[in-house]
C-alpha cells in the first residue's frame, strides 16, 4: 500500500502519471471516493502519463470512453448512473477487459458480480486542505506496479 497526500489537482494528476509508467496492459484498476474526490482527475493524469493529451471527462452518460495510446487501449468506466448491474451485460462488458488494455472504473461497487477482480484499487479521501490517495495491490500485477512505483517516486 501505498499513501499519498494531493494539496492539487496538478498533484493528483502527478501521481496518476507515474503510475501509469509502471502498469502493465491488461491492468485493472478501480478508482474509489465520494462525489468530487480527484477520481476522474486521477484518471486525467493517468492518461497523461501515457502522453494522451485531449480532453479526459467523466463518462457518466456514456459509461465508457475509450482512448488509444500509444501502447494499447485504456478504457475508463464511470458506473455512477447504473441502476442494476445486469445493465453491464447488456452493453458487452467482458469484451473490454482483455490482455491489450488497461481499465479504469469509477464507482465498481456498482457492477458487483460482473466486474473482474482489481489489480489496483485507488482510494481518494477529502483531508482538510486536499486528498489522501491509497494504492493498494489486490494481484500478483498490482504489487508488481507498486513495487517499480515506490522505486520511481522516490528518485523523484
Amino acid at each position: 500500500m501505498i499513501v499519498y497526500f494531493s494539496a492539487s489537482d496538478n498533484q493528483t494528476q502527478e501521481i496518476a502519471a507515474r503510475l501509469a509508467t509502471v502498469v502493465e496492459k491488461g491492468t485493472v484498476i478501480h478508482l474509489k471516493g465520494d462525489l468530487g474526490a480527484g477520481k476522474t482527475t486521477f484518471a486525467r493524469g493517468f492518461l497523461g502519463g501515457f502522453g494522451y493529451q485531449g480532453a479526459v471527462k467523466s463518462p457518466t452518460y456514456n459509461i465508457v470512453h475509450s482512448y488509444n495510446t500509444n501502447q494499447f487501449p485504456i478504457y475508463h468506466f464511470d458506473l455512477y448512473r447504473l441502476s442494476d448491474p445486469e445493465e453491464l451485460e447488456a452493453m458487452g462488458i467482458r469484451d473490454y477487459f482483455d490482455s491489450e488494455a488497461i481499465c479504469l472504473l469509477e464507482w465498481p461497487e456498482k457492477g458487483r458480480g460482473l466486474l473482474p477482480e482489481p489489480d489496483l484499487c485507488v482510494n481518494l479521501d477529502f483531508e482538510p486542505d486536499g486528498r489522501k490517495i491509497t494504492i493498494n495491490a489486490l494481484s500478483t500485477v498490482g504489487e508488481h506496479a507498486l513495487v517499480h512505483y515506490q522505486k520511481i517516486s522516490s528518485e523523484v
